[in-house]
């Protein structure tokens, strides 16, 4: 695949197949989506973003051009940071240019979406100023996030292979952080202490890095483990399931996943789309990230599945990882009950949480409690946690019992 900045104007969005809208590029390099008629006309229409689902239960159309950026709903199926800047360079696209890092990286996004140049716009155009021929190696890195991960392909050796062209890959494989040690640990042990405590997990493993086959030589490191994790959006045999984060839902753009929202507003969606099974569990997840210090749990790190394609269920958990041992004093992302406090869950917290969400608060405080107290017994019992250094042990240890000891 080739084409032509000066010339590719619009990208074709794809939901499970079906063409269902239009990114266009305007002048001034400002961008607009637009729904593709059909799509409007189907009551039936499988559903793209909550965002888009007007207040009484219609699709919003009037959509307006956003400068230089795409629109918050596929902004956020983009890499950020570091990972973007590395992406951006490889494929020769500046990394604030979103439209052609779509058109890059848009076919093997996260959930049912395939993005690509619109048939006989100006792909595979030759004379332009500046013809962009991205190397399969950014192909290998299109799932969202700010951590190096990329599609791979589980063997039944227990290896990984990175896909040639970056697509099928059924798993998401996380690279050791050059910044912090035993990241793959900590979140592999945080996943299946959760596990454990009753929350809903994808399958994982620990992989040493000499079995992912594929990996481009400028991310390998010197021994080092991964953490492999299937990928909750594609079903046995690869078949993908819509999915969207809570930065989508509330169209918010990425570098707004940290306080523009609370707990409380993810609760109230929850309880308004997916009933109360979902949004109880929604508070366990929380209850259980303060217990173990995981204070990253911003709007990105939440998501809604669409696996009959209209009907939103929260996905699995993901990205259960004890912050606090590598930023001691940490707040929590977003706020719970008025608090950012990773010390302390309270009555009085959960009755604001409850109060804002407009949910009942009777059960809130007996599912706090109920799983503080699964969390300290299954670490205790949790054989797994010797895979991390002895400090960070100590550190998480401590963080699991002082809260745990405010339910009381």
């Amino acid at each position: 695949m080739k084409f032509d900045t000066k010339t590719l104007n619009a990208l074709a969005v794809r939901l499970h197949g079906r063409q269902i809208g239009v990114i266009n590029c305007l002048a001034g390099e400002r961008q607009i989506f637009a729904f593709a008629q059909d799509y409007i006309d189907d009551p039936n229409r499988p559903i793209l973003s909550l965002s888009f689902k007007s207040g009484t239960g219609g699709l919003v159309t009037a959509l307006r051009p956003v400068p230089r950026r795409v629109p918050p709903v596929f902004s956020n199926l983009l890499p950020e940071g570091h990972l973007r800047t590395y992406l951006a360079k490889l494929a020769d696209v500046k990394p604030e240019r979103e439209f052609f890092l779509l058109a890059v990286l848009g076919t093997d996004l996260p959930g049912a979406l395939v993005i690509s140049p619109l048939e006989g716009d100006a792909h595979d155009a030759g004379g332009g100023d500046h013809v962009i021929h991205p190397p399969e190696t950014a192909l290998r890195f299109s799932l969202a996030g700010v951590q190096l991960k990329f599609s791979a392909v589980m063997e039944a050796s227990g290896g990984l292979t990175v896909p040639a062209g970056g697509m099928g890959g059924s798993w998401i494989v996380k690279l050791p952080s050059a910044r912090f040690a035993a990241v793959p640990e900590n979140e592999f042990v945080m996943l299946e202490l959760a596990r454990r405590v009753g929350i809903a997990m994808p399958p994982n493993r620990l992989i040493d890095m000499a079995k992912i086959k594929g990996l481009p030589e400028e991310t390998r490191t010197t021994g080092g483990t991964a953490l492999a994790v299937q990928r909750f959006d594609r079903v046995p045999g690869g078949d993908p399931v819509h999915m969207e984060d809570f930065a989508q839902v509330f169209g918010l753009y990425p570098d707004a996943k940290y306080g523009h929202r609370s707990y409380a507003n993810i609760a109230s969606v929850l309880w308004a789309e997916t009933g109360e099974d979902s949004t109880y569990e929604f508070v366990r997840r929380l209850v259980f990230s303060v217990l173990i210090g995981n204070a990253d749990m911003h709007l990105k790190n939440w998501s809604l599945l669409y696996p009959d394609r209209r009907k939103p269920v929260l996905s699995p958990a993901y990205d259960f990882v004890a912050t606090l041992p590598y930023i001691p004093g940490d707040t929590l992302a977003l706020t719970f009950g008025g608090s950012r406090s990773l010390n302390e869950i309270t009555t009085d917290q959960m009755r604001s949480f409850a109060d804002t969400a407009r949910i009942p608060a009777s059960p809130l405080w007996q599912i706090a409690v109920e799983t503080a107290e699964r969390t300290v017994a299954s670490w205790r019992t949790l054989e797994q946690a010797d895979l991390l250094p002895k400090e960070m042990r100590a550190s998480i240890e401590k963080q699991i019992l002082t809260v745990a000891a405010t339910t009381k």
